[in-house]
C-alpha cells in the first residue's frame, strides 16, 4: 500500500528528505534515527519511518513491517548508544497523547534511570 501524500510542512519528512539538519545516529532504507532537539533523558532520539504516516497506529494499519523495523532500529540505536541497562520505547500517538509532530515517531529514551508511570 501507499503511504499517504504527506502535508507539505511535514518537518520530519524534510528531514527525511535532507531538507532540514539533523543529527543523524543511523539511517536505513526504511528509517532515520536522530536526537530529538527537546530532550527528555540523557538519550533522547527519535526513529521515523521513510514513509509518511501520521501516527503509530496508521503505520501498524498499512506497513506493520515498516513499523516492526522501527524496533528493530530502537534497539540497534540503543546499542550504539551503550544503552546496556535499558531503555524506554514509546509512541505517542494523537494530540491527547501529546504527538505534536503528525508523523509516525518512535522515541527511544535512556542513559538515567526512568520512572513508571511516566507523565
Amino acid at each position: 500500500m501507499t503511504a499517504p501524500t504527506p502535508p507539505d510542512d511535514c518537518i520530519f519528512c524534510k528531514i527525511v528528505a535532507g531538507e532540514i539538519p539533523a543529527t543523524i545516529v543511523h539511517a536505513s532504507d526504511d528509517a532515520v534515527a536522530f536526537r530529538d532537539l527537546n530532550p527528555q533523558a540523557p538519550t533522547h532520539v527519535l526513529v521515523i519511518p521513510r514513509s509518511h504516516y501520521p501516527d503509530a497506529a496508521s503505520l501498524a494499519a498499512h506497513e506493520p513491517g515498516a513499523l516492526a523495523d522501527l524496533f528493530a532500529t530502537a534497539s540497534q540505536v540503543a546499542d550504539q548508544e551503550g544503552l546496556e541497562g535499558g531503555y524506554r520505547a514509546v509512541f505517542n500517538t494523537g494530540a491527547a497523547a501529546q504527538q505534536t509532530v503528525f508523523h509516525a515517531h518512535l522515541h527511544v529514551l535512556g542513559g538515567r534511570e526512568l520512572t513508571w508511570p511516566p507523565g
